[in-house]
């Protein structure tokens, strides 16, 4: 058998398995404890596998396993499925929708726009990035990430966009709000005068792939005006996962 079939072999397995042992992957497969390691270090070399950040002896698939779907996606499916209920949310709300999916932990990506007929109104080019932590779309998606690959966004250093940017710890307490509600929220935290709105995309096995997002000047949102569009936006995303 070749190295690279017996690394997608082992990749596979750990993905099903993680976190996992060296030692329970010997029982697996019929490869020695020596080519097992290899394979293992060459996977984490190639940012495919990490170690488990509490018990190093453990492999789990790395965050880069997360972005191969939606670069997949980004020019087919997903925006096949999410192309009706973009434009059913813009006539709910008359407001720019925005499509976007995860870039390898680092940021959310636009990859679809829906353009309202709003005189005065946000607007981002298609291939636009944005961080993670201070945008709804980002936010949308790493409350349901794995613990592993939250854990490592939440341990860096964010910026600081505006004076409304969460910390990391009032970012942990926004997650635990999109996880009860179903969406997640940006009140002027990466752009001064831009407020958002977003809901996250799962694939058929549940992993978080892309997010919907209302997005709009600061001053047409309230409070009152976030819960209506989350519940509009949840439906949005809802619709799209089904077709994913």
């Amino acid at each position: 058998m070749s190295s690279t079939l017996r690394a997608f072999r082992v990749l596979e397995e750990v993905s099903r398995l993680q976190p996992v042992s060296l030692s329970e992957l010997v029982q697996v497969f019929d490869y020695s404890k020596s080519t097992l390691q290899r394979t293992l270090t060459t996977l984490e070399a190639a940012n495919w596998l990490v170690r488990n950040t509490t018990d190093s002896t453990l492999w789990e698939v790395s965050p880069r396993a997360l972005a191969v779907r939606p670069r997949a996606l980004d020019g087919g499916q997903l925006l096949s499925a999410a192309q009706a209920p973009m434009i059913w949310l813009r006539d709910q709300v008359d407001e720019t929708i925005h499509l976007s999916v995860l870039n390898n932990l680092d940021s959310m990506v636009l990859v679809h726009r829906v353009d309202c007929s709003q005189v005065v109104r946000t607007f981002s080019p298609i291939g636009d990035s944005s961080p993670l932590h201070a945008t709804a779309v980002g936010k949308a998606v790493l409350a349901h990430l794995p613990q592993a690959s939250l854990d490592i966004v939440l341990q860096r250093t964010f910026v600081e966009y505006t004076p409304h940017t969460a910390d990391a710890q009032r970012l942990r307490e926004q997650l635990e709000d999109v996880r009860r509600l179903g969406y997640a929220v940006n009140d002027r935290e990466y752009r001064s005068a831009v407020s958002a709105i977003a809901a996250p995309i799962f694939d058929a096995q549940g992993a978080p792939i892309a997010s919907i997002c209302i997005s709009m000047p600061s001053s047409r949102y309230d409070v009152q005006r976030g819960r209506a569009y989350g519940k509009l936006v949840r439906e949005a995303a809802e619709r799209i996962s089904i077709d994913v």
